[in-house]
């Protein structure tokens, strides 16, 4: 008999935490397109703009392991109520940052803001993992995982329909060029408080949103974790035995690695589709488009990947996964036109699993006792979506790299990610078909 994804007991927890997959998927996908648009608004270049992602997830790396020490010293349900907190506090900021109409502002307001994300993947992630059977925990994950891409498809919904389209500073002329550099410095004023507000206000709006959550958890009861109860009994190891713990763990060690190379990737391809679509002419409006339907290709993956799982090794399907997202990526560096950003679309499909599959595969064999720490450094890594995004912009800003479009080559990022992953999931796969053999 097939054990239960989740048991009865645990289903209305199931469902009240995977409703915060949702909301830190919009956080991420409301975000990403603000890279473009404060390159235009604040007129600045595509290396600078991408500081948007260095604030927004080394927010993540500055806060995953004292939130896995808080957590540690209190309970998950604590952790999930101050990184609440301070998702909406984050939110809130945007309100004086865009009446100072400081870039460097709204890049604090993001930081503040992915403390509290920071809290809630670290809280989130293991508490899925631990509400039943230890051999459907990648699969419970994957199936909350999917409903990131639910908040992320929002997040993109919001930005394309309501920010991306009224934004003054993206009009342009008959040509298709963008006229706001040309404009005088008050009607520039003008128009960047316009803008400004424009983008402030959806995040108003989703942190009144997450105090509401917030509310709903404090006055809801969560079910004890096995590691829970094990700290209630004295039976913790020290912060010190389980680093060592963690470091002698090799598909942990280097499922840490494979998942900074993943966020890297992935906030790579999400973020810079608009740049590569505006070198085809194409605006910011309707380039935006084109990530939504990535994200839409993105969700149902995750759903096919997720069922694909009771058949297939997930470690197989994460190796087959990162091939196709390098041959994908492949087309977008070497195909110039729309057979380019069509690969570049693709992409999305592929990287669907990827995340959970990683996290899932990584803390599959950590003791119960080394979760918290654990988690934390696998959402550390989320800082790769901090460390890439600038060089890529970097790349892009050289406009012709070896003769090809700039913003082609700068995908060679992204597919020197995809190999490390293939890498991974080929060596955790053969790792556990040796320990079979060894039975």
């Amino acid at each position: 008999m097939k054990k239960p994804l989740v048991s009865k007991k645990y289903l209305f927890t199931f469902i009240l935490i995977t409703s915060l997959f949702a909301l830190w998927g919009f956080a991420n996908d409301i975000t990403n397109p603000m890279v473009a648009a404060f390159q235009t608004v604040m007129e600045l270049s595509a290396a600078k703009a991408s500081m948007v992602q260095f604030a927004f997830y080394g927010g993540y790396a500055t806060m995953a392991i004292p939130a896995a020490l808080f957590i540690r010293k209190y309970s998950y349900k604590s952790g999930i109520l101050l990184g609440l907190t301070l998702y909406a506090i984050g939110a809130f900021l945007f309100i004086p940052a865009a009446e100072w109409q400081e870039f460097s502002f709204f890049c604090i307001s993001l930081y503040i803001l992915t403390f509290g994300l920071a809290f809630l993947e670290t809280t989130a992630n293991p508490f899925i993992l631990s509400l039943g059977e230890k051999e459907t925990s990648t699969r419970r994950l994957n199936l909350a995982q999917a409903f990131n891409p639910v908040g992320s498809l929002s997040g993109m919904a919001v930005a394309s329909f309501i920010v991306l389209p009224h934004l003054l500073s993206d009009k342009r002329d008959a040509a298709g060029q963008i006229i706001f550099p040309f404009l005088s410095e008050a009607e520039k004023a003008d128009i960047r408080l316009h803008d400004l507000a424009v983008i402030r206000n959806p995040y108003v709006t989703i942190g009144l949103v997450v105090v509401a959550v917030l509310v709903i958890i404090a006055l809801t009861k969560m079910p004890k974790t096995e590691s829970e109860e094990q700290k209630a009994a004295g039976q913790t190891h020290t912060v010190k035995e389980t680093l060592s713990n963690l470091w002698s763990n090799t598909i942990y060690r280097e499922g840490v690695f494979a998942q900074v190379c993943y966020v890297a990737a992935q906030i790579m391809v999400w973020t810079f589709i608009i740049q590569y679509a505006d070198h085809l002419g194409i605006n910011k409006a309707t380039a935006q488009m084109y990530n939504i339907v990535a994200m839409s290709f993105n969700l149902g993956g995750r759903f096919i990947g997720t069922f694909i799982m009771r058949y297939v090794n997930t470690r197989k399907l994460l190796t087959i996964f990162g091939v196709g997202a390098s041959i994908c990526t492949l087309g977008a560096i070497c195909i110039e036109g729309m057979l380019g950003l069509y690969s570049l679309v693709c992409i999305s499909l592929f990287m669907s699993i990827m995340f959970p599959s990683i996290y899932g595969i990584a803390l599959e064999n950590v003791d119960t006792k080394d979760t918290h720490l654990g988690a934390a450094f696998l959402v550390m890594a989320i800082v790769g979506g901090a460390l890439m995004p600038p060089l890529q912009g970097l790349m892009i800003d050289q406009g012709v790299i070896m003769g090809m479009p700039a913003v082609n080559m700068s995908f060679i990022l992204p597919l020197i990610c995809f190999l490390v992953i293939i890498v991974y999931g080929w060596r955790a796969y053969n790792k556990v078909k040796s320990e079979k053999l060894k039975v």
